[in-house]
């Protein structure tokens, strides 16, 4: 599937599904709330998606009767039992999504992609997260640079509302640099306090010299 926007909704279709197959609707209700919170989602932009990656057999869909799936479906697929088709990773859709939670090339840090990424960090490599929040965080920082080259520039020239909009601006930057600062910090710790709990080649045995015990100690000599 190509990258860009589509790129983003199908990490966040396959990721949804990889917790668990979902009937249309609560796939779209679990979109909305996923992808809600850093733009705006469009229904109409969702079944063209699945349409694609049936046809790419990275999914498929499950169609249960009511008899069988009142008996078998999970509280979160009876929600949407009105659709009665299941959407459900396949392998090869399980390979692909690990493939999407291995990028992490600026396309991953934009604005349009960044927040979808972090949603399912719980799923990526510890390495790739740290690729990926540094890389958001340099973005930023050269935002920060350009912004407040502007401001300095054009401050005597704005009137005061635009003055604080800027500086509104510039204040949720600056507070977004200061949490990734944080996850930074706490990736690296993790990181170090994993390599640290790695077991240690033990050293080879050596043998006991001549006339020792197996403890090493040297026999007392035998009374004649």
């Amino acid at each position: 599937m190509a990258g860009g926007r589509g790129g983003v909704l199908e990490l966040a279709v396959l990721g949804s599904l990889h917790e668990t197959p979902l009937h249309g609707y609560e796939l779209r209700k679990r979109l909305n709330s996923l992808l809600g919170m850093f733009r705006a989602f469009s229904y109409g932009s969702l079944y063209p998606c699945l349409r694609q990656l049936l046809a790419d057999g990275l999914i498929v869909e499950d169609v249960a009767s009511d008899a069988a799936s009142a008996a078998t479906e999970s509280p979160i697929t009876l929600t949407g039992r009105r659709s009665k088709i299941v959407y459900r990773l396949t392998a090869e859709g399980k390979e692909r999504l690990q493939e999407l939670l291995t990028q992490a090339g600026p396309s991953a840090w934009e604005d349009e992609s960044f927040g979808i990424h972090f949603a399912f960090f719980r799923h990526t490599e510890a390495e790739v997260r740290l690729r990926i929040l540094e890389g958001r965080r340099s973005r930023l920082e050269e935002r920060l640079d350009a912004v407040r080259t502007a401001l300095a520039r054009t401050r005597e020239r704005l009137d005061s509302y635009t003055l604080e909009l800027q500086r509104h601006g510039l204040e949720s930057v600056e507070r977004e640099v200061r949490w990734l600062n944080e996850l930074i910090a706490t990736e690296r710790r993790e990181s170090s306090a994993s390599e640290e709990r790695q077991p240690t080649q033990e050293e080879p045995s050596r043998a006991p010299a001549p006339g020792a015990d197996d403890t090493g100690r040297h026999a007392a000599p035998e009374d004649n």
